[in-house]
């Protein structure tokens, strides 16, 4: 019986370019959601810039990446520590079952101990089915999300 090659987690590297684009697309239409060509590029160069408060990684098998977290980091008022927002993680549909999910997740938590993060937080849809995979981490909690737009930004039916 053939080992399964392992998954690796890593940092996003300029040469992940194609298939992080791939994989936000894929994220993008799960959401059905959309983001202008130029938001798009903007993240990418920001995810790639160690001065920005981004951090991209990656999930590896084979040779293929096949998932991505985008997380932001910031400052809270609630807690001294600095405090990682992911906003987004998916993994490839035809590489799902593998566990990348549950190791990028568990990737956050270590970097957070390694790091010194306060806390790492998450918002999902609520009919997410990934929901049973997160549940296994930690409950949701009971606060309703509110967001307005401003001008400029993306109209409501373009973002999840």
């Amino acid at each position: 019986m053939s080992e399964i090659p392992p998954i690796t987690i890593r940092d996003l590297a300029a040469a992940d370019e194609k298939d992080w684009r791939r994989l936000w697309a894929g994220y993008l239409d799960f959401y059905e959601s959309t983001v202008p060509a130029g938001v798009a590029d903007s993240t990418w160069r920001r995810l790639l810039d160690p001065h920005q408060p981004l951090l991209g990684r990656v999930a590896e098998h084979n040779g293929t990446v096949i998932g991505i977290t985008n997380s932001v980091l910031h400052h809270s008022t609630w807690l001294t520590g600095q405090v990682c927002y992911l906003e987004g993680l998916f993994v490839d549909p035809a590489h799902r079952g593998l566990g990348a999910g549950r190791l990028l997740l568990e990737d956050l938590f270590d970097l957070a101990a390694v790091r010194g993060w306060a806390r790492v937080h998450w918002l999902t849809a609520h009919d997410n089915p990934a929901r049973r995979l997160y549940d296994t981490f930690v409950p949701a909690d009971h606060f309703v999300h509110y967001e307005r737009d401003l001008p400029g930004g993306p109209a409501p039916a373009d973002r999840p």
